[in-house]
């Protein structure tokens, strides 16, 4: 679902906007609350921005595209074949590693930035958001419900951003603790192993199945597609690969079995660094009612982080290394994000507000932190240093 945004909404209240928790940055001294004018003029500077790169969108991003496309290709059959036709271990594991990097690339950088409509001006149909489906098990209409409208509109607001914490791990003191949070890192490490399938299965909604607020009949559908979609995974990665190498069928088997894992783990930790570090914000859904356009920006800055890193690193996060950017603007081909980085900062700076950004190792420690920190009683996380 691609969304286009304008500044209709209620009038600003007069008084300066607050958060759902005490804001990490202001507790840093790195950030502010902005008045109802000042949100106002953030909403416009950051929207003339997206306008201004909307109007120059042309040859060099279709070229863009068509030139990721054909590297993940190439690495998808080279992977395959060499994973077919090893002779020993060696190329078995660059053969695994190239199919890894071509699942990567369909995922972060094709596939999930397709579906947000980025290359929908090009009326390419294979390149259309409506229609592309990705190599994953999760179904793409499922994910454009899921996330491209839920997680995108109702960002880091508890209680309507179902991707905070995927409704496995409690991330802040907004959701309320209990015992079972204690395991919640086992839950992590199981989460990023097997994400593909966790992403998959979100739209089943299980915490609204177990507090009977929808029914197994009201999921049947959504049901049905998942199955038809795990099918047709399992069939070519697990059967019909598998079967076309013969007597070497359980090398093919593993070796198809560690890219898809592999995925799931780079996939997950990209994304558990945009959404979770330490100063990444949430909100409730009374300070999100009837906001303008100004404070859903402010509300994507400040529940962003991004990391740094070289063109390559950026590349295989699907450009998901600049998740500030992305939460902005989510229909710009994302390899745009890092011209508009730096004029993205410039506008925190200019209205007080953290640009949350650090290396990978950085922000992925922050991440762990924070899981580990939540996962244990309020009074015991209290006594716990900042």
């Amino acid at each position: 679902m691609t969304m286009r945004w304008n500044f209709k909404g209620s009038k600003p209240e007069g008084k300066p906007v607050a958060t759902g928790q005490e804001l990490a940055g202001q507790a840093h001294g790195k950030s502010r609350r902005l008045s109802p004018e000042e949100l106002e003029a953030l909403g416009q500077e950051l929207e003339a921005l997206r306008q201004e790169v909307l109007a120059d969108l042309g040859q060099r991003d279709a070229d863009y595209i068509r030139d990721i496309i054909r590297k993940q290709r190439w690495a998808e059959i080279g992977g395959r074949t060499l994973i077919h036709f090893s002779l020993n271990p060696i190329t078995w594991a660059v053969g695994v590693g190239m199919l890894t990097t071509a699942k990567i690339l369909e995922n972060m950088e094709i596939g999930h930035n397709v579906m947000h409509g980025q290359y929908d001006w090009m009326n390419d149909p294979d390149l259309h958001s409506q229609t592309y489906e990705w190599d994953n098990v999760c179904d793409g209409d499922s994910w454009r419900k899921t996330h491209n409208y839920e997680h995108h509109t109702f960002t880091n607001i508890i209680g309507k951003d179902r991707d905070y914490g995927y409704a496995i791990l409690r991330l802040s003191n907004d959701t309320p603790w209990r015992p079972r949070y204690l395991f919640q890192f086992s839950y992590f490490i199981a989460l990023s192993l097997l994400f593909e399938w966790g992403v998959g299965i979100h739209e089943l909604e299980v915490e609204k199945l177990e507090n009977k607020e929808v029914t197994w009949r009201e999921k049947l559908p959504f049901i049905k597609s998942y199955a038809r979609k795990i099918s047709k995974q399992v069939m070519k990665d697990y059967v019909v690969f598998p079967a076309l190498a013969g007597p070497f069928a359980p090398k093919v088997l593993l070796g198809n079995a560690l890219a898809n894992v592999g995925r799931s783990v780079w996939a997950s930790a990209v994304i558990f660094c945009g959404h979770f570090t330490e100063q990444a914000q949430t909100f409730t859904e009374e300070e999100c009612e009837n906001k303008t356009r100004g404070h859903w920006y402010y509300r994507q800055l400040l529940g962003s982080s991004n990391f740094t890193g070289g063109r390559w690193l950026h590349i295989m996060s699907g450009h998901l290394s600049y998740q500030i950017e992305h939460h902005l603007y989510p229909d710009i081909p994302s390899h745009r994000y890092a011209e508009m980085a730096p004029r993205v900062e410039a506008i925190c700076k200019k209205y007080g507000l953290h640009y949350n950004t650090g290396t990978f190792t950085e922000q992925f420690s922050t991440v762990v932190k924070r899981i580990l920190r939540y996962s244990l009683p309020p009074k015991l996380e209290a006594m716990l240093p900042a």
